[in-house]
């Protein structure tokens, strides 16, 4: 698994699946001919996405930042139409650190879509359990709300299978909320209404994990945003001014999405990488 030394903080990334979207749906109205210099495509115009959880250690706390797609949670026909190539294994990889389910404190919801919330439960002796017991699970209030009464378009992400085994462990925020000094979740709208994006920050350094605002590095560009957001101007704001204050005082970003890298920090310009995690677990 990888790993990344922020000053005081661990981060390790966890098995959490992979999967392969459409590519035309992951940068919504640009040109293919643009995207896919950026970001390889197969010849299905997929590309290739990880699903994989953060775990954050630090002040003898485990915080995770999503919880991957789930193990057996999905039919088949989940599987194929949310491109699931590999499930998650978050027991597995948590035991390779010497940690169970049950010493995660906290869940940081960046949104509640499948491929982000599906690990939040699982199934014991065929009931849907929660995953992690012991933990608080971080989420907007905005997002927490439309979660229990999804519209006719995010319904179809909403699972009840995801939410309602764990909403006794909910804890919801407007705005914002540190959830414990120097890890800051923020909400943003653009990709869902609720949707949140993370600041970890240390010595006067940050971190931003921009969730599916900017899911991959190729996402750089504030107009490059998703066909799946529901509200794509909110996306482009809310990007445009974050990437501003990224550049301008060297911030670092961190990937759930990304297949090719865990980390990036840009030069003042955004056009130089300065520093990079690349991912090297290539299992799909």
């Amino acid at each position: 698994m990888d790993q990344y030394k922020f000053h005081q903080m661990k981060l390790t990334w966890l098995e959490g699946g992979f999967t392969n979207l459409d590519g035309g749906a992951m940068f919504g109205v640009v040109p293919k001919p643009l995207w896919s210099k950026k970001y390889p495509v197969n010849e299905l115009n997929q590309i290739d996405l990880s699903t994989d959880p953060i775990l954050i250690q630090y002040n003898g706390k485990n915080l995770l930042i999503d919880s991957g797609v789930g193990f057996n949670k999905m039919t088949e026909r989940q599987l194929r139409n949310n491109g699931v190539t590999m499930q998650s294994h978050l027991e597995d990889s948590l035991a390779e650190i010497g940690l169970l389910t049950e010493d995660i404190h906290f869940v940081l919801m960046t949104h509640m879509h499948a491929d982000h919330a599906s690990g939040l439960t699982k199934f014991e002796n065929e009931q849907l359990m929660p995953t992690f017991p012991n933990a608080e699970i971080m989420i907007s209030a905005i997002e927490w709300e439309e979660v229990r009464h999804p519209n006719i378009r995010s319904k179809n992400t909403y699972w009840k299978e995801n939410w309602e085994p764990i909403q006794h462990q909910v804890k919801t925020f407007v705005e914002e909320v540190e959830v414990i000094p120097g890890i800051k979740m923020i909400h943003t709208g653009g990709h869902s209404a609720g949707h949140s994006i993370i600041k970890l920050t240390q010595n006067d350094e940050t971190l931003i994990h921009m969730a599916d605002i900017m899911p991959t590095h190729a996402h750089q560009n504030p107009l490059w945003v998703l066909a799946f957001d529901d509200y794509p101007m909110s996306s482009i704001y809310a990007k445009e001014k974050i990437m501003q204050e990224a550049f301008a005082n060297g911030h670092g970003f961190i990937f759930y999405h990304d297949a090719f890298y865990r980390l990036i920090k840009w030069d003042v310009t955004g056009k130089e990488i300065i520093e990079k995690l690349e991912r090297t677990n290539n299992k799909k």
